[in-house]
């Protein structure tokens, strides 16, 4: 598995973990408390963090789908001549 696979998947499994402990705090209501307050927004937190982590990979996953292909080398002739001057009025 790549990199990125393992990482998306990895991802995926941490906002769920963090959406689940947040409803599991709601629903058993110890998210009342101020302990589990700050354990809820925490736990959102992390959630937050690996799905904008995710926004960011897949909008570069899809850049590099759509980008064009490359240009094709120059001729070994072309290479390695010198441009032009450049001239300037004054």
């Amino acid at each position: 598995m790549s990199d990125r696979g393992f990482l998306f998947i990895f991802s995926i499994a941490m906002i769920l973990g963090g959406i689940g402990t947040a409803a599991w705090l709601a629903a058993t209501g110890q998210a009342m408390t101020v302990d589990g307050l700050f354990m809820a927004l925490t736990a959102l937190l992390v959630a937050l963090a690996f799905g904008l982590y995710l926004k960011f990979m897949l909008k570069r996953a899809m850049e590099e789908v759509a980008k064009p292909a490359a240009a094709p080398a120059k001729s070994a002739s072309t290479a390695g001549a010198k441009p032009a001057p450049a001239v300037t009025q004054a």
